[in-house]
């Protein structure tokens, strides 16, 4: 998966924004106002970093090349991901709603009915 087919699947999803918080070239997507994934795009390889299960990150690691512990990151909740490596982007594509399911689960109930998450 490139940087771009990254940016869009992102962007497919509910409540998500795009900005630039810290400078010009860190590219960071939002569902509402958590961080769930952000990439470098002045940096190559291109990677990004994704929250992450503790437990899951770890055999993440083990298994994947291109998955290190976050950089800049909590490395106990965030994994970074080489893109165009040793993975699919079909898995990219899973870990990317990982990450943006841990988020939507740490909104309240209330709000996640509110914000349409939950019927």
């Amino acid at each position: 998966m490139n940087i771009e087919d990254l940016r869009m699947y992102c962007l497919l999803k509910l409540h998500v924004t795009e900005s630039f918080p810290f400078d010009e070239s860190t590219l960071v997507f939002k569902v509402v106002d958590k961080m769930f994934a952000l990439t470098g795009l002045d940096k190559l390889p291109h990677a990004v970093n994704l929250k992450c299960d503790p437990e899951q990150a770890l055999v993440l690691r083990e298994n994947y090349n291109a998955v290190a512990p976050g950089y800049h990151m909590s490395k106990k909740h965030w994994n970074t991901i080489l893109l165009e490596d040793d993975m699919s982007s079909h898995d990219l594509k899973k870990w990317v709603d990982h990450s943006y399911d841990l988020v939507v689960a740490s909104f309240s109930k209330k709000k996640q009915k509110e914000l349409g998450f939950v019927k």
